[in-house]
């Protein structure tokens, strides 16, 4: 329970940190049978599919380490299902990792744009 609640405060702030940049939330926490996207969100009339990876600093290397082919796999297929049923398929789209490194009362927010390529599902 308490990495559910830390990994939610994480998406919470990533989410705020996009809004701050400009982008609009389209969707938190979006799933289907394929999986889960943490944020759907929108710049400049890109897509943007973003992993979120909250831990605190010292723990198993950094939060970005954690998304590997695997999972980048079931974003990929999951956003496509995204993009095909809200009529998106033409729209320009990029995949992201924010990293949210939980300190005491505050917290590190690290933002990689383009962190994977879409590589066929």
């Amino acid at each position: 329970m308490i990495a559910k609640r830390l990994g939610d405060r994480g998406e919470a702030a990533a989410a705020l940190y996009l809004e701050k940049r400009g982008c609009r939330i389209l969707e938190r926490q979006f799933r289907m049978k394929t999986g889960e996207i943490d944020i759907i969100a929108e710049e400049d009339g890109t897509l943007l599919f973003i992993e979120v990876k909250t831990r605190h600093p010292t723990r198993f290397g950094t939060p970005a380490q954690a998304v590997g082919r695997t999972k980048q796999r079931r974003i990929f297929r999951t956003a496509f299902l995204y993009m095909q049923k809200h009529g998106f398929m033409e729209r320009a789209c990029r995949f992201d990792v924010i990293e949210i490194l939980a300190m005491d009362e505050s917290y590190a927010v690290r933002h990689y744009e383009n962190a994977f390529e879409f590589d066929g599902i």
